[in-house]
């Protein structure tokens, strides 16, 4: 009797799930299992250099407490026509725990995640790639120079989204013959990742749309020249009005921001709900006068910082601030929340949220002159050096001679160089969209380093080219259709905040499953409030562009304000061509 197509898939996944983790786990199985040279176009894999091994009742994914047992691959490939060797990490859960699904992690700073088991809790092959410059145990900033002055351009499109994508085709072509299911059979592809992962996730939207089923990126640090050499900035407001305030006088001026606007919200909750309300109503200058107090402090930190490149152990020290907020301190901060402008004022990039923590102007203590001195974030003035600069140093030593227009021109000079690779900003998404997928996009309102406004703009450039011939209402129907995006509020950089005792979403990957899989289109996101007084609150954010007001201490409602909407609105007319 001939089997109907659905019930030939079904027969398939039954005979996958009867097969034993031994049964499947071998050299063999993997090898049997490539796609053929040719197949995929520009990519030669090597069987010889497959291996296979079985794991049982192993930890997997960061920070899981949970065991799991799998089969670990290696399949190594190499680029038609080159000499290069790229290695990839596969984890294949036990065919009993197999859901068909196949699962992407993003990494963090200069790293592609190093971890192929992030996926074993859904049921999920996943996957990790050495990018052909052994991002396994070396950041991209390691080796994105030969030498001065030469840009090894492999390793940056590597990084930027072509080692992702690759590995997501190879693994999508291994999985159904891996499990003895039809070539042809549905594997569900989902990619999660926050930060540069976050990037990493739009790359993968925007460069290769047709492989994915679902996106989740929180805080995507696209727009690379803009956004790395943003982190200079408050250093440069400080040498430019000549003031370095102490760390103390900063944080009273954000804890008294967060504790004025807090209300604006409709509750008094700890939380700024709505920085938009804060921007519009609020007035720093009220804060000059206000007294604070820190305990000295000594501190260590182990080294780990935005690479993996460890520099060791370092301590610093902070003496004992007292002092009343100054309108020099004041106005430092308000002009980093205002943005970078040029000297014709025009303006170049915008800025994080009013309230969010200020810790790229942290100064430091130096305890020769007794005085509080420039630190500049190495985050941003690494990039400066290597991918601007294209010197193989780690950090700026100064900014002597350096003025808002040298951080424009740094911005103009990485955002065209890297058009094409690292600034990840191409707003026209119809592969992604036309194919079924859907993207859940989030951004922590109080981001400290990446601006929460840098979302919206994408969000807004995204709906503006997708959809430019509709009104209003109709392209945010047919933007959220597929493309969902979230402010959380109060939260900091992919994660809670400890100044603002917020909601965070957790569950993001279970929502993603239940839209793709079962057809359940999300109208808002699920968090939880994890500290605080409303501790253990589960609060169903705000799909953007409605913002949220609380009617009572209980429930809040999302509304439509325009002018909280045109305050997260911005152009960049300080560049010649347009910033997406």
């Amino acid at each position: 009797m001939r089997l109907s197509w659905g019930a030939s898939v079904a027969a398939l996944a039954a005979s996958a799930s009867a097969a034993s983790l031994a049964d499947v786990c071998t050299v063999s199985n993997v090898r049997s299992a490539l796609p053929s040279n040719g197949t995929l176009l520009g990519i030669d894999l090597i069987p010889s250099a497959v291996t296979a091994a079985a794991v049982y009742n192993a930890s997997a994914g960061m920070g899981s407490t949970e065991t799991y047992t799998y089969c670990n691959v290696t399949v190594t490939y190499t680029h038609t026509g080159k000499d290069d060797s790229v290695v990839i990490k596969y984890a294949f859960p036990s065919p009993s725990d197999f859901k068909k699904r196949f699962y992407v992690a993003g990494g963090g700073g200069f790293s592609l995640s190093s971890d192929a088991t992030g996926g074993l809790e859904y049921g999920a092959v996943g996957g990790a790639t050495s990018a052909g410059y052994d991002a396994f145990d070396q950041s991209y900033d390691e080796v994105v120079l030969y030498g001065n002055g030469t840009i090894n351009w492999d390793a940056t499109y590597m990084f930027a989204y072509q080692a992702l994508g690759e590995m997501t085709k190879i693994g999508k072509a291994i999985t159904p013959k891996f499990y003895g299911m039809s070539s042809a059979s549905k594997i569900y592809t989902y990619y999660e990742g926050c930060s540069d992962g976050g990037r990493e996730g739009m790359s993968q939207v925007q460069r290769y749309g047709e492989e994915y089923d679902g996106a989740i990126t929180g805080a995507p640090a696209f727009r690379f020249g803009q956004q790395q050499v943003h982190h200079v900035f408050p250093s440069e407001v400080e040498q430019t009005l000549d003031y370095y305030p102490p760390p103390c006088e900063l944080a009273k001026i954000v804890n008294a921001t967060i504790a004025a606007c807090d209300p604006l919200d409709g509750r008094t909750d700890g939380v700024i709900s709505r920085t938009d309300l804060c921007k519009l109503n609020f007035n720093l200058s009220s804060i000059v006068g206000e007294k604070y107090y820190c305990a000295a402090e000594t501190s260590t930190s182990l080294g780990f910082g935005f690479s993996k490149r460890a520099e060791g152990s370092t301590t610093s020290y902070q003496p004992a601030q007292s002092g009343k907020v100054t309108a020099m301190g004041v106005k430092v901060a308000q002009t980093i929340y205002d943005g970078l402008h040029n000297s014709k004022g025009e303006r170049a990039y915008l800025s994080w949220q009013i309230g969010s923590e200020l810790s790229d102007a942290e100064t430091t203590w130096n305890n020769n002159t007794r005085k509080w001195e420039l630190s500049i974030p190495s985050t941003g003035g690494e990039y400066v050096t290597k991918f601007v600069q294209l010197l193989n140093i780690h950090n700026l030593s100064d900014l002597n001679n350096v003025t808002y227009d040298t951080l424009v021109d740094w911005m103009n000079t990485g955002m065209v160089r890297y058009m094409d690779s690292l600034q990840t900003t191409l707003p026209d998404l119809t592969p992604f969209q036309s194919s079924g997928g859907k993207l859940l996009h989030y951004h922590g309102e109080s981001d400290p380093s990446i601006p929460a406004a840098s979302s919206v703009h994408y969000w807004q450039a995204v709906r503006s080219v997708m959809y430019p011939h509709l009104s209003s209402q109709a392209s945010l129907e047919k933007l959220a259709d597929w493309y969902q995006f979230y402010l959380v509020p109060g939260a900091a950089h992919c994660g809670t905040n400890s100044l603002q005792p917020g909601p965070y979403p957790e569950d993001n990957m279970q929502t993603m499953i239940n839209w793709v899989e079962n057809g359940v289109k999300p109208s808002r996101l699920n968090a939880t409030v994890s500290s605080g007084t409303y501790k253990g609150e589960t609060q169903m954010l705000c799909q953007w562009p409605t913002r949220p007001h609380w009617s009572s201490n209980s429930s809040f409602e999302c509304v439509n304000d325009k002018a909280s909407i045109d305050s997260w609105t911005y152009s960049f007319p300080a560049f010649k061509i347009p910033v997406y």
